[in-house]
Order: C-alpha cells, then sequence, then structure tokens
C-alpha cells in the first residue's frame, strides 16, 4: 500500500492558510488533514465547514477531514457537501458505528474510524471490514506539537498484522507526534498514511520536511515491515 503523506493545516499559519495548502501541495503531499474539534468531544475549538470548502477551491488533493465531535452523524452531510473526501469519525463518540459509517459510504467519500491512544482494537471488530482507513491517534486529542506516545507503535503494528491475516482493505493512518525522527520507523511498523503538523508546517521550510519524507518513503520501501 502507497505511504501518503497528509499535512495538518491545524499547525498551519492561519493567515495565511491557502497559502500554506498550496506549499504542502507542491512539495508533495497526498492529502490535506483537516481537524475538526467541536469543544466537547475534545476542549478545543477549530474550523466549520466554511473552511472546509474555501480550502476545496485552493487544491486538487483531497480533503481528510477528521470529525472529533460528539454527535458526529449531524456533521458527516454538512463536511461531505463543503468538500471532505475522506471523512473519519472516533469510535468514542458514535452510538451507531455501522450507521454512520454506511453513511459516510453512501455519500461516496472514504470512511474512516478513529480511536484515542487507550482505545482498544478490539472494539471495532465488527465494523473494521466496512472501513477504508483506521486512524490511530499516536497523541491525546486536541492540542498539536505533542509527544508521540511510545506504545502506539505497537499498536501500529498489531492494527497491521490483523489488517494482513484477515486480508481486509483498510490503510492504517497515524496522527501525533510524527517527524522525520520516527518516520521510517513507524513505516516499518505499518502505517500508511502520515499526518504530521507541527514537524512540517513550523519548520523554517515545510515544503523541503514534505519532500524529505517522501524520500524516506520510497528508499524504505515495505521490506522489513512489521518487525
Amino acid at each position: 500500500m502507497k505511504i501518503r503523506i497528509a499535512p495538518s493545516i491545524l499547525s498551519a499559519d492561519f493567515s495565511r492558510i491557502a497559502d500554506a495548502v498550496r506549499t504542502a501541495e507542491a512539495a508533495g503531499a497526498d492529502l490535506i488533514h483537516i481537524d475538526i474539534m467541536d469543544g466537547h468531544f475534545v476542549p478545543n475549538l477549530t474550523l466549520g465547514p466554511q473552511i472546509v470548502a474555501a480550502l476545496k477551491k485552493q487544491t486538487s488533493l483531497p480533503l481528510d477531514v477528521h470529525l472529533m465531535v460528539e454527535n458526529p452523524r449531524s456533521f458527516i452531510p454538512l463536511f461531505h457537501d463543503a468538500g471532505a473526501d475522506w471523512i473519519s469519525i472516533h469510535l468514542e463518540a458514535s452510538r451507531h458505528l455501522h450507521k454512520d459509517v454506511t453513511s459516510i459510504r453512501e455519500l461516496g467519500a472514504k470512511a474512516g474510524l478513529a480511536l484515542n491512544p487507550a482505545t482498544p482494537l478490539h472494539l471495532m471488530r465488527e465494523i473494521i471490514g466496512e472501513l477504508d482507513f483506521v486512524l490511530l491517534l499516536t497523541v491525546n486529542p486536541g492540542w498539536g506539537g505533542q509527544k508521540f506516545i511510545p506504545s502506539s507503535m505497537m499498536k501500529i503494528r498489531r492494527l497491521k498484522d490483523w489488517i494482513r491475516e484477515e486480508k481486509l482493505a483498510a490503510a492504517v493512518e497515524i496522527d501525533g507526534g510524527v517527524n522525520l525522527a520516527n518516520f521510517e520507523d513507524l513505516i516499518r511498523a505499518g502505517a500508511d498514511i502520515f499526518v504530521a503538523g507541527s514537524s512540517i508546517f513550523r519548520a523554517d521550510d515545510p515544503a523541503a520536511v514534505i519532500r524529505r519524507m517522501k524520500a524516506v518513503a520510497a528508499g524504505c520501501g515495505r521490506k522489513g515491515r512489521g518487525g
């Protein structure tokens, strides 16, 4: 499965957010990751569908919208209509996962399920076969710039092993503490899609960070994965 880089605009300069997206696209990013927080499911409050709609006009890249919200069902159509191509909801926030995941796919978007760091993988056993991707939070949600939680490495390996053993189609996306220092190890653990915010947009040269990640991914390949 192709390695994809998904810069998170939560860490970009909001006064130049369109420029940040265009820079990421020109540098070879594969997706643009957009964190939506409602001030309830997580304490922070961030973007609404209007920003997603505005960014849709600025890039040809798929918009990967991560809904960190209570009652995600009411948000799914709003963000799809605004231009979200990938939509992930939290296992911890949905009372009817199958219905919510199905609604995303029926709209034509890729459907993902997000798990907080302490949420066990087995809780998605009955739904994983319906998912296009699983988003593992590798920091506690709500704030950018946190350090990667070391125990997440084993969780990534376990998830990838499960997907392989059952021949599932879901990609493994990770979000939190991703940087050039741990990037290759995370590839080998089994991650397919890398959300990176601070390590890209707070660098002196964000484009150079993305290009370096792409080069590491190309050099690493899939040999030795999971070891």
